[in-house]
């Protein structure tokens, strides 16, 4: 592979999950699936950008002021696209009927009651755990979290078709993550969040590992597929389910 792809695949990660300004580049309509092997490592970025964060912060504020902030930081330097996607599944599978009146609800921009409360758990669970993780442990585990909750997308990419057919995001991933991209992806995340937990990074994997196939479990029964917003739900309960692996008391 030229290094101007790699870069490129790597601009195209950055620029799907992130609101990180970058340089034009040419686009290819295959451009995203191929460039989803290095979504972990937007994960990295952000991870150690919010790691770099707690170190300023900690000794100016609480905790929880901390975690307020770095929520904030993750929520705009990612422009809200996983809440967004977290809201409306939600209020889609909370109030759908079935297949047609959950990708009708998926449809609509507005949020309901269903979407409120998710969105609010969201949050606030992530800021909780966030000011619970020991200040020695946090960075090791705020960065794998960040990395793993983005390697999702992997697997469910390479598992689940489109649950609907119309050209979108979740269309250009749905079923086009090849074998290669999965496993490259796979031995990238697990070797980083490996190398930072050692033996403690059997239960941020295997808790990842699990939400990963019981939320994929879930869209394909309830409708069938996957659209951008599920991967967008999984990546926030990926990322909580992490944060409990670093907050758990042992």
């Amino acid at each position: 592979m030229r290094v101007s792809s790699v870069a490129e695949q790597i601009a195209t990660a950055f620029q799907f999950l992130t609101r990180v300004p970058l340089p034009a580049f040419t686009w290819s309509p295959d451009g995203l699936s191929r460039s989803a092997k290095f979504f972990p490592l937007v994960g990295l970025a952000i991870g150690a950008a919010v790691a770099t964060l707690h170190v300023w912060f900690t000794p100016h504020f609480p905790a929880v002021i901390v975690a307020m902030l770095i929520v904030l930081f993750t929520v705009l330097v990612t422009g809200g696209l996983h809440e967004d996607g977290l809201a409306d599944v939600a209020d889609a599978f909370g109030g759908g009927r079935n297949r047609d009146h959950i990708l009708a609800i998926l449809k609509d921009s507005r949020i309901g009651s269903y979407g409120a409360i998710a969105l609010t758990f969201s949050i606030a669970s992530r800021i909780l755990l966030l000011a619970a993780i020991p200040e020695n442990q946090f960075a090791r585990y705020v960065i794998s979290a960040q990395v793993l909750c983005r390697w999702t997308i992997l697997p469910l990419g390479f598992m689940l078709p489109a649950a609907r057919k119309q050209e979108g995001q979740g269309a250009r991933l749905a079923k086009e993550i090849s074998c290669i991209s999965l496993t490259a992806g796979t031995l990238i995340s697990f070797s980083i969040v490996i190398f930072l937990l050692r033996m403690d990074a059997v239960g941020p994997l295997l808790t990842v590992l699990l939400v990963t196939l019981f939320s994929g479990f879930y869209y394909r029964w309830r409708m069938g597929g996957i659209t951008g917003d599920c991967f967008g739900t999984t990546i926030q309960l990926a990322e909580i389910a992490a944060y409990i692996c670093g907050a758990w008391r042992r």
